[in-house]
């Protein structure tokens, strides 16, 4: 069982930032695929980003796209999720979660087998 633990949530204004992180320690993030997921009361889960093992590929939901960003550390065995410019509808549980198969990466959650226990975000003035 990989356990791996998300951080970085709260309650911020629109437009404001936070950064998100998923931190592993008994096994190595770099390794595998990791993925960003978010649920709203009353919403399907949804894609948000991925990087891929080694970092060579990421991708972004459009609802999303030139306003986070996906990195590694692997220095501090983390994946972060940069969150900038926030609206009131990226307010959800975000989730970080592992592919331990895909060279790439996907937006779609059944390619996930491990999840986080997720971190609240409330954008909101």
């Amino acid at each position: 069982q990989l356990q791996f633990v998300e951080s970085g949530g709260g309650l911020v204004q629109p437009g404001r930032s936070l950064r998100l992180s998923c931190a592993a320690s008994e096994f190595t993030l770099d390794y595998y695929t990791i993925g960003w997921f978010r649920q709203a009361p009353g919403k399907e889960r949804e894609g948000v980003s991925c990087i891929s093992r080694g970092g060579s590929v990421n991708r972004y939901a459009d609802s999303v796209k030139g306003r986070f960003t996906v990195s590694r550390d692997n220095a501090k065995n983390t994946v972060y999720l940069q969150m900038n410019s926030l609206k009131p509808e990226d307010t959800a549980v975000y989730y970080c979660a592992v592919d331990r198969w895909t060279l790439s990466c996907s937006l779609k959650s059944n390619e996930y087998e491990y999840w986080g226990q997720g971190t609240q975000v409330t954008v909101s003035s």
